[in-house]
């Protein structure tokens, strides 16, 4: 493993936006000279430990930390709005997709591992990649790989769209002073941006991941407070107990699914634990804060606003709290912008048009400004934040999330599997299409109609 992949992981453990981080260094591990002998790829010795005694090790503290922050973003604004959209079928959505998601990363994990002679599990895999690759070599040993790193580049580039998109929103609501409209907002925020495409050492933005992080519980505990603080209105209040809009319901369900995903960067952060035989112990407890703050959170907001519930949450509260709210979520989406743009660019210039570092530096300027462009293109023409966190979570989420890992692990594990650890993969296969397909639809749907109301 190179000094830069260590030096970055070290980093990795303290932000809430790091996540990505670890996303770049899973699937781009080859680019910075990750190259491990058969020796250090397995240890039947002591599979539970690092296989390369001079890796960077967390422990199981730092590794909750980061999947809690994976999982706890800036996304969560959008959760309220999910609920008012699914009734009280979003609250059982919120506690089902703790527990599959936390299940899904485990067996992804374990698809890792292989037993040896003795049946003792042996880590031969490094990557998602790895595992894509190995389940698609009798088809076309590489294509697995290159499916991976597709979902993974989209759903970077839906990561940053968003970002611009709610930058757009809170710089028009921020700044009532100036006569801004959300298109203005993220051009302006464009603008700001454009130095990401002279970034090409991670840890310039890695620094910013821990303030990022903290201004995120803050935000989220002022808003539960000022929620708590209206809590004699709740009685007015009441979730929809008739059946829910289908459209808004497969929206909302592409919100939750977002909002939980973490597998994408999993196996880099479970190679690095140092005991682990602790990380499926810490996807459940980290799943379950998870869900109780969701829950708290999402439950709150909409006992406080009902129906008014606008799809950023911070748009309900009063104008002075709101304004200095949103400039604090502004300055956040701002900074954590820089890193899954970083992780896009490498993806693309590496991945996908196997570019190296010594290729024509206007080329990569070219290329990176050009994927910078596109996603303000993007956010220009999105009419809905929610729609378009939906349509991620459709897409990508539930393909990382749900579909891939189920798939993976009865490819590589359907010997050792019994019949009910079978029958829920398969469950959670077919849970996971439906919901892609519907949802996708269903957003591309209101986009549509969005569109025709402008």
């Amino acid at each position: 493993m190179s000094h830069l992949q260590l030096s970055w992981l070290k980093r990795l453990h303290a932000g809430a936006e790091e996540s990505q981080g670890l996303v770049l260094r899973d699937e781009l591990g080859q680019t910075y000279g990750d190259h491990r002998s058969q020796s250090q790829t397995s240890s039947p010795e002591d599979p539970d430990q690092p296989q390369n005694t001079h890796s960077a090790t967390i422990t199981t503290w730092e590794a909750g930390w980061n999947v809690t922050n994976a999982i706890q973003g800036l996304f969560v604004l959008g959760l309220p709005y999910a609920l008012l959209q699914s009734g009280y079928l979003g609250l059982l959505l919120l506690v089902l997709a703790a527990l599959i998601c936390s299940y899904t990363g485990k067996i992804l994990v374990s698809c890792l591992y292989e037993e040896d002679e003795s049946g003792c599990p042996v880590r031969v895999r490094h990557t998602y990649e790895d595992i894509a690759n190995a389940c698609c070599r009798h088809i076309c040993p590489c294509i697995g790989g290159k499916v991976v790193n597709v979902a993974q580049l989209v759903e970077l580039v839906m990561t940053c769209i968003l970002y611009l998109v709610v930058s757009g929103n809170l710089m028009c609501h921020s700044l009532f002073f100036l006569p801004l409209s959300p298109t203005t907002g993220s051009a302006i925020s464009f603008l700001i941006l454009l130095p990401c495409m002279l970034i090409r050492d991670l840890r310039v933005v890695s620094r910013l991941s821990l303030f990022c992080s903290l201004a995120q519980f803050l935000i989220t505990f002022i808003v539960i407070g000022y929620c708590v603080r209206q809590s004699p209105q709740w009685a007015s209040r009441s979730l929809r107990a008739d059946v829910v809009d289908f459209d808004g319901f497969q929206v909302a369900v592409g919100v939750i699914i977002f909002s939980y995903t973490s597998q994408i960067y999993l196996p880099t952060l479970e190679e690095s634990m140092m005991d682990r035989l602790d990380f499926n112990t810490m996807m459940d407890w980290t799943h379950a804060l998870a869900c109780v703050l969701k829950t708290a959170f999402s439950v709150l907001a909409f006992l406080t606003w009902g129906e008014e519930t606008k799809e950023v949450i911070t748009d309900n509260l009063p104008s002075a709290l709101r304004t200095v709210v949103n400039l604090c979520l502004l300055a956040k989406a701002l900074l954590s912008y820089p890193l899954p743009f970083y992780a896009a660019a490498e993806i693309l210039q590496t991945g996908l048009l196997k570019l190296d570092s010594g290729s024509e530096r206007w080329t990569l300027l070219l290329l990176r400004g050009s994927l910078l462009l596109l996603t303000l293109l993007m956010a220009l023409f999105v009419p809905r934040f929610s729609l378009l966190m939906g349509l991620t979570g459709s897409v990508t989420g539930a393909a990382m999330t749900l579909l891939l890992p189920a798939l993976f692990h009865l490819q590589l594990k359907w010997t050792q599997l019994d019949l009910s650890r079978r029958m829920l993969d398969l469950l959670i296969l077919l849970l996971g299409g439906f919901c892609s397909v519907s949802g996708v639809i269903c957003s591309i749907r209101g986009m549509i109609t969005a569109f025709e109301d402008k």
